[in-house]
């Protein structure tokens, strides 16, 4: 891409990208304290239970129309278990120090609590579509009908396309194209066009992502679920394999490197001016920006999901989903950390993402490491395309279902695929950064004004499992007060 386009883009994104998150991160952390208050910590208090309902949740549907609870939760986590993992701790480690994977941590302990919040706000308030009878929901829906503003519905809808159908699109694209070169050089095939002032990049693995990208978005959600459950288990399971063998042969540094995650959170670096930002340092900067583009909770992504299963109660789908923050941050964030602080070599490593994770891992088992790790972020990338372009194409429906529309889109997230295969990595992921902060402000404060229906369902929830009922399920019937306020043939 050329240079000097690259830089004026990323000035621009910058600029907007500075207020913003100074705002941002401590709002982040105040509203999740919120949740976690809220809902009398139920990331701690349900949180076995999260397990039994995710262990049982892989049974057939009842409606042919919807996908099971586990079949959105791997869809969800498809989009989750990604490049955020590999490429996204590395740079909060890179840039933020060790102290970041701690504050990676924190985002997700509180945001297990959000995650269950949006989540089941999306089961209250799906549809039906009126073309494939398959349940559509998410928060444009829940934002339209629970706080009557449509208008807000639209602009959620947009800036969820944008950043899941193009931006985030873009950053997996990247870090496929980061890996490859750096194991096999594959982008020295590149090609570049002179066009007057302009040099055009040809990337030849970009031109297949975008054939591959493009024989799965036009199959829709029920083919993507099908391709989600297969691909995750076995991707996640082969990496955690990895990383459990590298823990142990390094089982003796583990505390000190534990420790120096501790220690360093606490050590203060401002990471901006102004107000906010010289009440932030670097490391909790960068592990809640890494943290919440990995784990995405409260960003109101997964609830895209989360609305199309054919769950029993709604807080059924808000457990299950909340586990998925669990397994994103806690587990295979985790992995990677130490893949990488253990290696050493992250001291002056700079920007460089997914390469640093593959510079970590050779040093550790040798240099077929840097080929296992390409093919796995390769799957782990594929796979989060098809999650985000799940989640952006419920809101397209959303705004306008129609078959034109939808075509454009689709030639739209194409297109954005190719343009990750040439951007700079540094330009992509503070694209990233912009897009999700907005979609998550919207979000989280709409959620912060739906909670009271959050409260009710679970009060009837957790009132159904005291009398014993193993598989709760939920009836608008008996809550007249909100049944005015949800507008639902399926409850």
């Amino acid at each position: 891409m050329n240079d000097q386009l690259n830089e004026t883009l990323l000035g621009w994104i910058n600029a907007l990208n500075g207020p913003l998150w100074d705002f941002l991160v401590v709002f982040l952390v105040a509203v999740g304290i919120f949740y976690t208050v809220a809902t009398g910590a139920v990331q701690i208090r349900l949180f076995w239970h999260s397990m039994k309902v995710m262990k049982g949740s892989r049974g057939k549907v009842r409606d042919a129309h919807g996908i099971t609870p586990f079949q959105a939760f791997v869809t969800g986590l498809a989009s989750r278990a990604g490049v955020g993992n590999v490429a996204g701790v590395a740079i909060a480690i890179a840039i933020g120090g060790p102290g970041a994977v701690f504050w990676m941590w924190f985002t997700a302990f509180l945001g297990m609590s959000s995650a269950l919040v949006e989540s089941s706000l999306a089961q209250l308030f799906k549809v039906r579509d009126s073309k494939t009878q398959q349940f559509r929901g998410g928060p444009a829906y829940y934002i339209t009908q629970g706080l009557k503003q449509k208008w807000l519905g639209i602009v959620f809808a947009i800036a969820l396309i944008t950043t899941y159908g193009f931006v985030f699109n873009a950053v997996q694209a990247n870090a496929i194209i980061g890996a490859t070169s750096h194991a096999w050089g594959w982008n020295q095939a590149n090609v570049i066009l002179p066009l007057g002032g302009f040099d055009f990049e040809i990337s030849w693995i970009g031109l297949v992502l975008v054939v591959m990208t493009a024989l799965i978005i036009f199959g829709g959600i029920k083919r993507i679920a099908k391709v989600a459950e297969r691909f995750v288990p076995l991707m996640a399971v082969l990496y955690l394999a990895v990383a459990l063998y590298i823990a142990v042969i390094n089982y003796d540094i583990l505390p000190s490197i534990f420790q120096l995650i501790f220690t360093k959170a606490f050590e203060f670096e401002a990471a901006a001016g102004g107000f906010f930002g010289a009440m932030v340092s670097m490391a909790m900067m960068m592990g809640i920006k890494r943290g919440l583009f990995s784990n995405e909770a409260g960003m109101g992504s997964a609830p895209n999901a989360a609305a199309a299963s054919d769950a029993k109660h709604p807080v059924n789908q808000g457990l299950i989903q909340m586990l998925g923050v669990f397994v994103d941050t806690f587990v295979v964030c985790t992995c990677t950390a130490i893949i990488i602080l253990v290696s050493g070599v992250y001291e002056n490593a700079g920007f460089e993402g997914v390469t640093l994770t593959q510079m970590a891992l050779e040093s550790q088992i040798g240099a077929w490491g840097d080929d296992f790790l390409a093919l796995i972020l390769f799957l782990f990338a594929y796979s989060s395309i098809i999650g985000n372009y799940a989640y952006a194409e419920g809101n397209v429906q959303f705004i306008n279902n129609n078959s034109w529309v939808m075509l454009i889109f689709r030639l739209f997230v194409l297109v954005m695929v190719y343009f990750g295969s040439i951007a700079s990595v540094p330009l992509i992921w503070n694209m990233a950064d912009l897009f999700m902060g907005v979609m998550a402000s919207i979000n989280l404060i709409s959620i912060l004004l739906l909670m009271p229906f959050l409260l009710m369902l679970l009060k009837d929830y957790t009132g159904q499992l005291k009398r014993g009922v193993k598989e709760p399920e939920f009836k608008l019937d008996n809550h007249p007060k909100f049944k005015d306020k949800v507008k639902s043939d399926i409850w």
